[in-house]
């Protein structure tokens, strides 16, 4: 059986661990992305999602790659996290709404005409797609509205075989989160003293979290909180 995962931001982090969890499971993996991932366990078919018009000089190379597998699981990785909040978030607000939620809805126009019955398209959100804290305005707001795409590509897609969801982590440990907090490792053991096993999330866990909702079409329309029980104050 041809299985294929298709990945957006697979050079590092939850990415590239999602990456070679699939491909440990016999996945043809596909990843887009600005930064090449590991060529071992991807085809890289490099672009930047925030050109809006990115579809336009890689549609056709991602369609050719993609082919006609027996299934496909497409996940929404990529993003972009800046500092930023109400007083000052209007020029960021463009920008990282393309990445992180306008590029996805592209790339799902472009590839639901190919999937089949048992693939699926899994959103990357965030614990701030529920809530929110300071000084994260863009990367909040977008991963809001990431939670209600996914819940309307499980609506739109009603009765295709094709399933949805949006995996939530909590903190971590990745180089995004770390290049957020300054590479502090005061800040980043006060993150994993926040959840109920005292320590940071790890890229594998989410990773595993995707390949079991990749696999289970009942987790459709599902919001999936993958954060070791987050303490509430």
């Amino acid at each position: 059986m041809d299985k294929l995962l298709v990945l957006t931001g697979g050079s590092r982090g939850i990415g590239a661990a999602t990456l070679a969890r699939f491909r440990n499971e016999g996945w043809r993996c596909i990843n887009l992305s600005r930064n090449n991932c590991d060529p071992v366990m991807a085809t890289q078919l490099t672009c930047d999602f925030s050109e809006p018009e990115w579809p336009v000089n890689h549609a056709d190379a991602l369609r050719e790659l993609v082919g006609e597998p027996d299934q496909i699981c497409l996940v929404h990785n990529a993003a972009l996290l800046l500092k930023d909040n109400v007083h000052d978030a209007a020029y960021d607000l463009g920008r990282v709404m393309q990445i992180n939620l306008v590029a996805p809805q592209q790339l799902n126009e472009l590839l639901v005409p190919q999937m089949s019955e048992g693939s699926s398209i899994l959103y990357v959100g965030s614990t701030l797609s529920e809530k929110a804290v300071a000084n994260t305005l863009s990367y909040s707001v977008s991963k809001h509205a990431l939670l209600g795409l996914m819940r309307a590509t499980c609506q739109d897609l009603a009765g295709t075989g094709i399933h949805s969801a949006c995996i939530c982590p909590g903190f971590t440990d990745t180089e995004m989160l770390r290049d957020h907090v300054g590479r502090d490792e005061a800040i980043l053991q006060v993150l994993g003293s926040s959840d109920a096993f005292g320590r940071l999330v790890q890229p594998q866990e989410i990773a595993e979290t995707l390949l079991f909702a990749a696999n289970n079409p009942a987790i459709n329309g599902a919001t999936l909180h993958v954060n070791l029980g987050q303490i509430e104050h």
